[in-house]
């Protein structure tokens, strides 16, 4: 399909209040989505509430990100892949799944798995998130058709037929900012997390899927090495994830810990010792990459996952985790991220010159739940099953495993997914 032309179709600026384009929020989806509007011609302005320099140099945040080839892609088309450092990135050779002790039969998928058809390389790369966000940031203040708009956060927004007035307040401590400014634009982007305070606004519900636990994350040290392998391993009482890391001096010797227990035990090892944490990590991991030792800060997140109702409104539209924030069992919360993102472009720059017009919206919507639906449904439900520790399941999760590793069709399919550089 043929794109139209938007600069050549757009409300003139009368002022610097008025934009195509309005985004909420700054986080990855939300400055992946101003890079794609803004390569289609659109006038675009993030809003974000924290300063520009947490924008310009974020902090680690103990998440490594698994992005697909795709997500790669898209990174590479816009600019973004080549602001990361390449000894930041860790191909992903083998991804290894496992319930009960080391002795029990792995599913597992490798790059061959693909077939003849699948492509050449990884299975996927893992990138710390700071690097990413920080790498989306530096194109983003590149771009002169992007406006970042930081220490702000949206208020309220009112739609109209032609447009939406957006107010925004102001956060405490911020400077230079004068309160209760109002911006006009055709389209409002929600991109402000999973517990979004512009999908409420809107009136639009969520389906929030309550665990009842938490998740810490952090890097181990460890002398074998990863061999650029990911273990995902549902354990009785703990499901634990060890990610690689890239090098960072010795090859394959620092893996990243994604562990999954109730909070009151997440608590606790947070505020041990790091000699008294490397040892119990040691032990729960059963020394599966020998003594290991405690790297970086440990940070801990509730784990909750959501599904908007609906993921667009009047001159508004939901992205990123505000609209589907997926439990990271599978790894594909930020490449749904970026798909959306690339979906809303799609659609708005392929309609009617409006980015807010109904019915490209409504396409955008329809396409992001058929990419995003059954995913997430199965995903809660292995996640739900894999973590119950009565005997019945205890039985049919290892069988399932044995069972997954021998379908060559469904290891081809995921593999293939994972490999794909095309949405």
């Amino acid at each position: 399909m043929t794109k139209s032309s938007p600069s050549s179709q757009a409300a003139p600026a009368s002022t610097g209040n008025e934009f195509d384009i309005v985004i909420a929020g700054g986080g990855p989806a939300g400055l992946a989505a101003a890079l794609s509007c803004a390569r289609d011609g659109w006038r675009v302005c993030v809003v974000e509430r924290a300063p520009e320099s947490v924008l310009a140099d974020p902090s680690f945040d103990g998440r490594e990100i698994a992005l697909t080839h795709h997500t790669r892609h898209w990174m590479e088309k816009t600019g973004v892949w080549h602001e990361i450092p390449p000894d930041a990135v860790c191909p992903l050779r083998v991804a290894r799944v496992e319930s009960g002790d080391a002795t029990e039969s792995p599913l597992l998928f490798r790059a061959e798995d693909a077939g003849p058809e699948g492509g050449d390389g990884p299975l996927g790369y893992l990138v710390a998130n700071h690097h990413i966000r920080r790498a989306l940031y530096r194109r983003v203040a590149a771009t002169p058709e992007i406006t970042l708009l930081c220490g702000r956060s949206v208020s309220g927004f009112t739609p109209r037929r032609q447009e939406v007035s957006i107010q925004l307040d102001e956060p405490a401590g911020i400077d230079g900012a004068a309160p209760g400014k109002e911006l006009k634009a055709r389209l409002l982007v929600g991109a402000d997390g999973r517990f979004s305070r512009v999908r409420d606004m809107a009136g639009i519900g969520a389906i929030v899927h309550d665990f009842g636990m938490d998740i810490l994350v952090c890097r181990m040290r460890h002398h074998p090495s990863h061999e650029e392998t990911a273990l995902q391993w549902f354990d009785e009482r703990q499901t634990i994830a060890l990610l690689p890391v890239a090098p960072d001096g010795k090859p394959g010797s620092v893996s990243s810990l994604v562990l999954t227990l109730p909070p009151e035990e997440i608590a606790r090892l947070k505020a041990a010792s790091p000699e008294e944490f490397s040892a119990e990590i040691t032990r729960r991991t059963h020394r599966r990459l020998g003594e290991l030792s405690l790297e970086s800060p440990r940070i801990t997140y509730p784990l909750k996952a959501v599904y908007a109702h609906r993921f667009h409104g009047p001159r508004l539209a939901l992205i990123g985790d505000a609209a589907v924030g997926m439990h990271p069992i599978t790894a594909h919360g930020f490449n749904f991220g970026i798909k959306a993102q690339e979906f809303l472009a799609d659609a708005i720059s392929a309609g009617s010159g409006d980015p807010g017009a109904p019915r490209a919206l409504a396409a955008f919507a329809r396409r992001l739940r058929r990419e995003t639906a059954p995913l997430f449904a199965a995903t809660n439900a292995i996640a739900v099953a894999y973590t119950r520790d009565e005997a019945p399941f205890l039985l049919a999760r290892k069988l399932g495993l044995r069972l997954a590793d021998r379908l060559v069709p469904f290891k081809r399919r995921v593999t293939r997914m994972l490999m794909d550089p095309q949405p």
